[in-house]
C-alpha cells in the first residue's frame, strides 16, 4: 500500500493545471482535509474543531472572503469505528454569497498498515447575489440593464448538496479523493435567474519523512482540484520541527507563492498562518492573500463521574 500511495503522490506531482473554481481556495488545506473530503473526518482518537479564515487579493474591490468551521470525532459503535463531523461555510466573491451547512459521516476499516475511510456528506447550500450592485454597462451588442438572466434586486435561493469521498492514511502518509457537490445543486432566484454549482473533484496526499536529527520531519503534501473546465494545482513543503513549530512553501501553478507558519500551543490548540504573493499579472492589482487557521485537539472521557477534558499533548 505504501507503493501504491507514493505513485499516487508522483502521478499528482505530474499533472499540469490551469485554475478557476467556484470552490473556497484554501492554502493550508492540509490542515483542514476535512474541508473538502468527507472520509477525512473522525482522524486519529481526539475530537478536533477547526476554523479557517481567508482574505483573498486584498486592495481588490469585492475581494473574496472565506470563513470555515468544521468539528469531527471519531466514534466507536457495534465494534467498528466510525467518524462523524459537521461543517459551515460563509464566503462572499465579488457579487456572490455562499453559507452551507452539512453533515459528514465515514466508515472506517482497518488496512494493511492504515486506515481506509469511505465518507459522504449531505447539506444544504445557499446562494445569494447582490443584483442591485451590478453595474449598468449599455453597449453595441448588449444592454445589461435590460437582460432579464440578471438579477435587479439582491437575491438568495437554497438547494441541497451532497459529497462523497475516500480517504486513506497511516502514521507516514496518506491519500485521498472526494467528489463535491455531486448532485451540481442549482439555486433559482425568480422565473429567469438561476445559479448551477458544479461537481468539483479533489485529489490530495502527503508524506512525512523523518530528517537524520529526528526532532525534524518534512512533510510534502499537494492537492489537485478540478471541475473538469479547468485546473488547480498546489505543492507544498513543510518542516515541523519538534512536534511544535512549521513553516514551508507552496506553489500554486500560475497563481502564487505562499508562505506557510505555525506552531502548536500546549493543551491541544494550534495555530497556522499563510501568505499568498500572486505570480501572474493580479499582482498589480493586489497585495496577495492572508488566511489564518486555529485548531483545537482534545479528548472527551465518557462513563466516569467527573468527565473532563484531556489534550494528547499534555498527558
Amino acid at each position: 500500500m505504501r507503493k501504491v500511495v507514493l505513485i499516487f503522490l508522483s502521478l499528482l506531482i505530474c499533472v499540469g493545471a490551469a485554475y478557476s473554481q467556484f470552490d473556497a481556495q484554501l492554502s493550508q488545506y492540509m490542515l483542514h482535509n476535512s474541508a473538502f473530503n468527507p472520509a477525512a473526518v473522525g482522524e486519529g482518537e481526539l475530537i478536533q474543531v477547526t476554523g479557517q479564515y481567508r482574505m483573498q487579493w486584498l486592495g481588490m474591490p469585492n475581494a473574496g472572503q472565506t470563513m470555515i468551521f468544521s468539528i469531527n470525532s471519531p466514534l466507536k459503535f457495534m465494534g467498528k469505528t466510525h467518524g462523524v463531523g459537521f461543517r459551515f461555510l460563509n464566503e462572499s466573491s465579488g457579487l456572490f454569497t455562499t453559507q452551507a451547512a452539512h453533515l459528514q459521516y465515514a466508515y472506517k476499516k482497518k488496512l494493511g498498515e492504515g486506515v481506509l475511510s469511505l465518507g459522504t456528506d449531505f447539506g444544504f447550500t445557499s446562494l445569494g447575489f447582490v443584483g442591485d450592485s451590478v453595474r449598468e454597462i449599455t453597449s453595441d451588442y448588449h444592454d445589461i440593464s435590460n437582460d432579464p438572466e440578471i438579477p435587479k434586486t439582491s437575491v438568495v435561493g437554497m438547494s441541497f448538496d451532497m459529497s462523497l469521498g475516500a480517504f486513506y492514511s497511516t502514521s507516514d502518509y496518506y491519500a485521498g479523493v472526494s467528489y463535491m457537490h455531486l448532485n451540481n445543486p442549482t439555486v433559482e432566484w425568480g422565473d429567469y435567474s438561476s445559479f448551477r454549482q458544479f461537481g468539483t473533484l479533489y485529489l490530495t496526499g502527503g508524506y512525512n519523512w523523518t530528517l537524520p536529527d529526528t526532532k525534524y520531519v518534512f512533510k510534502p503534501t499537494t492537492l489537485i482540484k478540478t471541475d473538469f473546465t479547468s485546473w488547480q494545482w498546489d505543492v507544498t513543503g513543510r518542516v515541523e520541527y519538534d512536534n511544535k513549530y512549521w513553516g514551508g512553501l507552496s506553489y500554486r501553478i500560475q497563481d502564487a507563492v505562499t508562505f506557510l507558519a505555525g506552531i502548536n500551543i500546549a493543551g491541544g490548540l494550534s495555530i497556522g498562518y499563510s501568505y499568498d504573493l500572486p505570480t501572474s499579472k493580479m499582482l498589480i492589482a493586489s497585495w496577495g492573500s492572508h488566511e489564518l487557521v486555529c485548531f483545537y485537539s482534545f479528548e472527551y472521557v465518557f462513563g466516569k463521574k467527573n468527565n473532563k477534558y484531556k489534550s494528547i499533548r499534555i498527558l
